[in-house]
């Protein structure tokens, strides 16, 4: 944000890394983000660690909502190896690209439409795939 001159002010939305729901709300607390900056990107209260999916997935929910003109900040990081922060400014044209998805973000985790997702521990999904199987 330094590099680019910008404050937290300057965003409309602030999407970060997720290990957990806590540290994204915390770090957008320390770095001066309203929570109603930070609470849209985030996807761990419903689908928990998706590790470094969780950062683009709540990218994708802010997508789903965000308007033209809008600034959004990207922030995520593997396991210490490495971090990448983008700021992006959506173009007039997000209307028109997300009037063609049938579903949106929330619809596939569940936040809505939850009759179209059934969520499921490794153990039962691993049974349905044949990974595991019952011995009789």
């Amino acid at each position: 944000m330094t590099e680019l001159g910008l404050e937290a002010k300057d965003f409309d939305y602030a999407v970060f890394h997720q290990p957990n729901s806590k540290f994204p709300r915390r770090a957008g607390k320390i770095l001066g983000f309203k929570p109603e900056q930070v609470e849209r990107g985030i996807v761990t209260d419903s689908i928990g660690n998706s590790y470094s999916a969780c950062s683009m997935i709540g990218l994708c929910r802010v997508l789903d909502v965000a308007g033209p003109g809008e600034r959004i900040l990207l922030t995520s990081y593997g396991s210490g190896a490495g971090s990448d922060a983008f700021s992006f400014i959506t173009t007039k044209h997000i209307i028109e690209k997300r009037e063609r998805i049938r579903r949106s973000v929330d619809s596939w985790l569940g936040i809505e439409d939850k009759n179209l997702v059934e969520f499921v521990d490794y153990a039962i999904y691993a049974k349905q795939k044949g990974v595991i199987r019952m011995h009789e």
